[in-house]
Formats: structure tokens, C-alpha cells, sequence
């Protein structure tokens, strides 16, 4: 089957990726009332995923959804070559999903100020009560497993079926799962070191320029 012919899935990491800032840490870092290094420091080892983790750092955040939101627009960063990307995959006929073990408001409100609303993501769900506490459910996580919110490798295989290949883009702990199912993976910063050390084929990229070169020379 040619490049032509082939149904290519795109899917894409959310912060640090689409998003050159870790957003989902910048709320964190911003809004947290206690100390988070006993709860970074079993992440890091891998003691507990990102599930567990968000549940016990949201206990220690206080803040409303506007505040958030406030603080968000000032300190995200889009990758300036990501909408010239979506263009791009529009006229190629490629597909593209958003993952991301982030929050689903701050995503929606980054995608929403560029104008890039009809781009499908899955995520978690921040819940905030009326005294700024904020709850997080997790409709995308895996009953099988518990580390991650979102389980990225379950969302890439659900698709399997449908696609021919799937190109996975990512940077951090949360993908490096859904790296090892992808038929191609982009990586960059930690994700680009765990597959060099696996020795899982990948591509670095520092930003979504490099993709796009790619996707121009080959499809």
C-alpha cells in the first residue's frame, strides 16, 4: 500500500508538545496550598502513576476554574508551527487526536483561543467546587491498570482497527506506553531518552516544524 493510499492517524501529545509549556505543572506549581515533592519524588521513581498522583496533589490545590484560566493565558505557549500543522493534515487527509494525562479545561481554553475547536482530545476532567477545591475524574483510564489518568496506549490500539498506521508524538513520562504501539513515534526531551534506551524506533523533533517537513516530503 502506498503513502497515498495509506489511512494515517496522527496522535499527539498535548503538554510539552503541542504546547511548549507543561501547563498541567504551571497550575500545579501556581495553586498548590503544601509541598508536592513527596508526591514528584514517587512519581519520578515510579512508585505511583499519574492517577494516584493527581488525586493526592489535588487535596493540596485551591483556586477557581477563572483564576486558573487567568493564569493559564498568560503562561501557555503554542507551538508556533502547530497550526501550520493542522493545516497540513487537512489537506493530506491525515487524522489527528489529542491525548493528554493533563486537564481537559485548560486544554479546550488554549485550542479555543487559536481557533483550533474542532480538534478531537481525550483527557482528564477537573471538577471545581464552589470553595475552589478541584476534584479529578479520569473517564479515559484503563481499568486493567491504574498508573495513568489517561491511558494513551488504550486510546492508540482502540484505533488500530481503522487506521493502516498511527504516528505517535510525544515528550514525557505519560508516553512512553503508547510510543511502544505506534507504527512511527516523534519523540523529544525524556521520551526521546526512554526510547533510545529501549531501543524503540523514533524520530527527535525539537518542534512541530520538523514534522511538518516530514508529512510534506512523504505524504
Amino acid at each position: 500500500m502506498s503513502a497515498r493510499t495509506k489511512k494515517t492517524l496522527i496522535i499527539t501529545d498535548f503538554d510539552g508538545t503541542i504546547c511548549t509549556v507543561d501547563l498541567g505543572n504551571q497550575i500545579i506549581n501556581k495553586f498548590s496550598t503544601a509541598s508536592l515533592k513527596d508526591i514528584e519524588r514517587d512519581y519520578v521513581k515510579g512508585k505511583i502513576g499519574s492517577r494516584i498522583a493527581y488525586k493526592r496533589i489535588a487535596e493540596r490545590l485551591k483556586g477557581s476554574r477563572e483564576r486558573m484560566l487567568d493564569h493559564i493565558m498568560v503562561m501557555e505557549r503554542l507551538d508556533p508551527y502547530f497550526p501550520e500543522f493542522c493545516s497540513l493534515i487537512k489537506d493530506k487527509g491525515i487524522d489527528v487526536k489529542i491525548v493528554s494525562d493533563g486537564l481537559d479545561f485548560y486544554i479546550k481554553a488554549v485550542l479555543d483561543k487559536y481557533n483550533l475547536t474542532g480538534m478531537e482530545y481525550y483527557s482528564n476532567l477537573a471538577v471545581f467546587g464552589a470553595d475552589s477545591s478541584l476534584c479529578i475524574e479520569f473517564p479515559g483510564k484503563n481499568e486493567f491498570c491504574g498508573r495513568c489518568g489517561t491511558c494513551k496506549s488504550r486510546i492508540l490500539n482502540s484505533h488500530r482497527l481503522i487506521y493502516d498506521e498511527i504516528i505517535y508524538i510525544g515528550d514525557g513520562y505519560s508516553d512512553f506506553c503508547p510510543s511502544r504501539y505506534a507504527d512511527m513515534v516523534f519523540a523529544k526531551k525524556i521520551l526521546f531518552q526512554r526510547c533510545e534506551q529501549e531501543g524503540t524506533p523514533c524520530l527527535l523533533f525539537e518542534d512541530f516544524r520538523e514534522i511538518n517537513c516530514y508529512l510534506l516530503k512523504n505524504y
